[in-house]
């Protein structure tokens, strides 16, 4: 089983890296850009053990390592028979 884990700035939180990428996009001529926000993904391949028990432990594994809960967001997606 495969499970991809994305990780991204709540909401609110200032991205100082997704400014600089944006700031270099436009000296680029890319003045259409509005916003860019920079984040993690990591993927994890694991053992087949049923899709809600996979998914109950990954989502302990992103708020308890992957991810900061105090600025962070995550969210699993898991593909079955990979």
């Amino acid at each position: 089983m495969k499970a991809n884990v994305y990780v991204t700035l709540k909401a609110g939180v200032l991205d100082p890296q997704g400014e600089t990428v944006k700031r270099s996009l436009h000296l680029m001529g890319n003045d259409d850009i509005e916003e860019v926000r920079i984040g993690k993904f990591i993927q994890i391949k694991m053992r087949n053990q049923g899709l809600e028990q996979a998914r109950r432990q990954l989502e302990e594994i992103s708020d308890q390592l992957l991810a900061n809960p105090v600025i962070e967001d995550f969210r699993v997606e898991l593909a079955e028979g990979e």
